[in-house]
C-alpha cells in the first residue's frame, strides 16, 4: 500500500494552510486541475481556489499546475491563476513532476503534489519521492474509466483515514 499512500488527506485545496504545508517540509506545490482546483466539467475555478493559490505564492510557496489534460484546457486555468503549467504530464509517470520541480528550482522532498486521484497524483508523487495531499474530488466523473478508478480508490481512501502515518 506504500505506493498508493498519500502523505496527507484533506477535503478541499482551500483547507491547506501555509503552516500545515511548511510542517510537511514543503516549499513548492504542484497542483492538479480537474476535480482539484475546478470541477471536471467546468471552465471556472472552484470557489476560493484562485485566492488560495495567490495566498500560497504570497506566503513564499512556488506553485505550478501539472495536469494530464491538454494545453487547451490547462492553459486558461494557469492564466487565471497567474501560474506556469505543464499539460499532458503523463501522470503517474515521473516526467511531468520532475519537469515541474526543475522549473521551480526545488528538490523533490520540498514538493507536494495536490490532487484528487490515488492512481495518478499520489502514485506519481511516491514514484518521484515527493509528498502528496489527496483531496476529495469536487464532483463525480461520468466516464467509465473514472468510475472504475473511483471504485478501487474508495477502499484505499477508507484505509488511509484509519492509518496513523497519513496526516489527517
Amino acid at each position: 500500500m506504500g505506493l498508493f499512500r498519500p502523505t496527507a488527506l484533506r477535503d478541499r485545496v482551500t483547507e491547506l494552510t501555509p503552516e500545515f504545508l511548511r510542517g510537511m517540509g514543503v516549499e513548492a506545490l504542484l497542483l492538479d486541475v480537474d476535480n482539484t482546483i475546478a470541477t471536471y466539467t467546468s471552465h471556472t475555478p472552484a470557489h476560493g481556489a484562485v485566492e488560495w493559490a495567490r495566498g500560497m505564492v504570497e506566503n513564499g510557496f512556488r506553485v505550478i499546475i501539472v495536469s494530464n489534460n491538454y494545453k487547451k484546457r490547462v492553459g486558461p486555468f494557469a492564466e487565471r491563476f497567474g501560474l506556469d503549467f505543464i499539460s499532458f504530464a503523463l501522470k503517474p509517470l515521473p516526467f511531468g513532476y520532475l519537469r515541474a520541480r526543475r522549473r521551480l528550482g526545488v528538490g523533490r522532498g520540498a514538493c507536494a503534489i495536490i490532487g484528487d486521484q490515488v492512481f495518478t497524483d499520489v502514485v506519481g508523487a511516491n514514484l518521484c519521492g515527493m509528498r502528496s495531499v489527496l483531496l476529495k474530488p469536487l464532483e463525480p466523473e461520468e466516464g467509465f474509466t473514472f468510475r472504475v478508478r473511483r471504485f478501487f480508490e474508495r477502499g484505499l481512501r477508507e484505509k488511509f483515514v484509519r492509518r496513523k502515518d497519513v496526516i489527517q
